[in-house]
């Protein structure tokens, strides 16, 4: 089974992504939603992060991510100290969930990829871009948040010119139409022609032997 990493910079538009591939049949597994879940219900977990952040980061026994982000995208040394908390409860949830399916492949979403310089535990790994200006409008609008936070969001993360190498594939998200066509694109380069007809007659209790 082929482990194919998402990574983007904020609001490039990685969960859209995801979302395609999980409507062609592809199992997906966001890391960020498993963190939120994570961080409010592994007990190991929300010690480690009081630890560094105080009893208070945590609210009626749920993690204040606003005052978090705060924090961490104001001192580049406590947002490494976060991931190092976070990311290793990440990827055990996630093998947790590969062991759990036999799958062609599966795509994984996580922003830090080469961050957490951990691109080596992928079989292949797609970039999602976006223009800069698109990306701030698209955070603001979803989340309670300034540009000045934003822009410090985005400047602590990986600059994109120097992992694009690294990378498989690329897609660029200007609009869903050319979106579609380029995970389709990929997806149809990960599987052969008979796994891609089976992947598609899922859904309906078909195998391609059957007709065959």
């Amino acid at each position: 089974m082929k482990i194919v990493g998402l990574t983007g910079g904020i609001g490039s538009g990685k969960s859209t992504v995801l979302n395609e591939f999980k409507d062609l049949g592809i199992k997906t597994y966001s890391a960020d939603n498993a963190a939120k879940t994570i961080i409010n219900t592994d007990r190991e977990l929300i010690d480690s992060i009081k630890k560094v952040f105080g009893n208070n980061i945590y609210q009626k026994n749920k993690l204040d991510t606003k005052q978090l982000s705060k924090i961490v995208f104001q001192d580049s040394d406590k947002l490494k100290v976060l991931n190092s908390i976070i990311h290793p409860a990440v990827s055990n949830d996630f093998d947790s969930f590969v062991k759990a399916n036999d799958e062609i492949y599966i795509v994984k979403e996580v922003a830090i990829i080469f961050e957490t310089k951990s691109e080596n535990a992928y079989d292949k790994i797609i970039l999602v871009r976006a223009p800069l200006e698109e990306r701030i409008k698209r955070v603001l609008l979803r989340d309670d948040t300034s540009r000045d936070d934003v822009i410090k969001r985005i400047n602590n993360q990986v600059d994109e010119s120097s992992i694009i190498s690294k990378c498989d594939y690329i897609i660029d998200n200007h609009n869903l139409s050319d979106l579609k066509d380029k995970v389709i694109q990929i997806h149809t380069d990960l599987i052969s022609w008979e796994q891609y007809i089976n992947i598609s007659l899922r859904k309906f209790n078909f195998k391609i032997e059957n007709f065959i």
